[in-house]
């Protein structure tokens, strides 16, 4: 081979090993970096090839290839945890491989459904593993963070907005209140100020209102009209009377309403006129928009139907009327006797 032939592979090949590892040095010393945090799902038994394309396709790493030959070349590879973990960027390749070996960036995810009360949601977030049901009640009626708020008497009752939360397993009680009433308040924007100005609401009433609605609805188109009746109640001097308000205590504990709308209560709508001094749930985004955006109408009453929508009504002969037909439409059909049954 001429001479000449040879200098130009070798030149080659060293541009080519000059290049490689040019890259090479990037994907480990070029984090990548993104506003908002990405969480990775690492199943058991999933390969450490599958872990790296998810990490690859997420942007926590910028390439599969480099993240799988580094976790080869030091064996970390073989040590990864599996779990649910949170990467906020700007992290290099080591740096993402350690928090997966040492399983320090695993998060706890908890959904919190629209409706639930503190006593439930201190339930969930128990069955999780994250806090303890008792200290978390404490701390969202009256703790440190309630308090500074200004939310006394009555705690954060209506303020927990209901979202699925990411938690480190080690969070404290402070921490996953403050996630929950940050997401309410971020909801509470000048707009929303202004609107509830408008109604002539504070924002312990607004949400009240938004919770009422919560409890009661089971359609979600029809939350904006439930929340009409109330608001036309409410202007006439009427007792809302909702079964849910008289079905609340602050303890957690709920009657059933056959017996609660006979007990009373500071929260029990059948036994004050107006609002109740507090919400009765932690409503969600929908329900405080009905809050705020009730549907004009004349209608001042409601009844179930089996099939969750309600029957409005203007009078009270008219909402009797859908009361027994309401009730009768709930009975079991009765079952035809056979023939046999008619032998004597």
């Amino acid at each position: 081979m001429r001479p000449r032939i040879i200098i130009a592979l070798l030149l080659v090949l060293a541009i080519g090993a000059a290049a490689a590892a040019a890259l090479g040095y990037y994907w480990l010393t070029a984090p990548p970096t993104f506003a908002n945090p990405r969480d990775v799902t690492i199943e058991k038994g999933e390969s450490f090839r599958s872990v790296a394309r998810k990490l690859e396709a997420s942007g926590v790493v910028r390439s599969a290839i480099a993240m799988t030959l580094y976790g080869q070349f030091t064996g970390a590879g073989r040590r990864i945890k599996p779990g649910e973990y949170e990467f906020k960027g700007g992290e290099l390749i080591p740096e993402v491989m350690h928090h997966l070996t040492a399983g320090d960036f695993m998060v706890v995810t908890v959904v919190i459904p629209e409706g639930l009360t503190i006593h439930q949601i201190a339930e969930r977030l128990e069955t999780a593993g994250l806090v303890c049901q008792g200290d978390f009640e404490d701390a969202a009626r009256g703790g440190a963070v309630v308090r500074a708020l200004g939310l006394m008497p009555l705690g954060a009752e209506g303020y927990l907005f209901p979202a699925t939360y990411h938690f480190a397993p080690h969070a404290s009680v402070d921490d996953v209140l403050t996630a929950m009433l940050a997401r309410f308040f971020h909801v509470l924007t000048p707009q929303v100020e202004t609107r509830m100005f408008d109604l002539e609401l504070t924002t312990r009433q607004m949400v009240t209102m938004a919770s009422i609605v919560e409890k009661e609805a089971k359609v979600p188109g029809e939350r904006p009209l439930i929340a009409g009746v109330f608001y036309n109640r409410l202007r006439l001097g009427m007792p809302l009377q909702s079964d849910p308000t008289a079905e609340y205590s602050l303890d957690g504990t709920v009657d059933k309403a056959a017996e609660a709308v006979r007990t009373p209560s500071a929260f029990n709508t059948y036994e004050i006129a107006g609002l109740p001094p507090g919400p009765i749930a932690n409503p969600g985004l929908n329900s405080i928009d009905a809050a705020l955006y009730p549907e004009r109408s004349d209608f001042l009453y409601f009844v179930a139907r089996k099939d969750g929508t309600h029957t409005f009504s203007k009078s009270f002969n008219e909402h009797k009327r859908a009361v027994v037909a309401s009730n009768k439409a709930r009975q079991p059909a009765r079952k035809r006797p056979l023939a046999a049954d008619h032998a004597d």
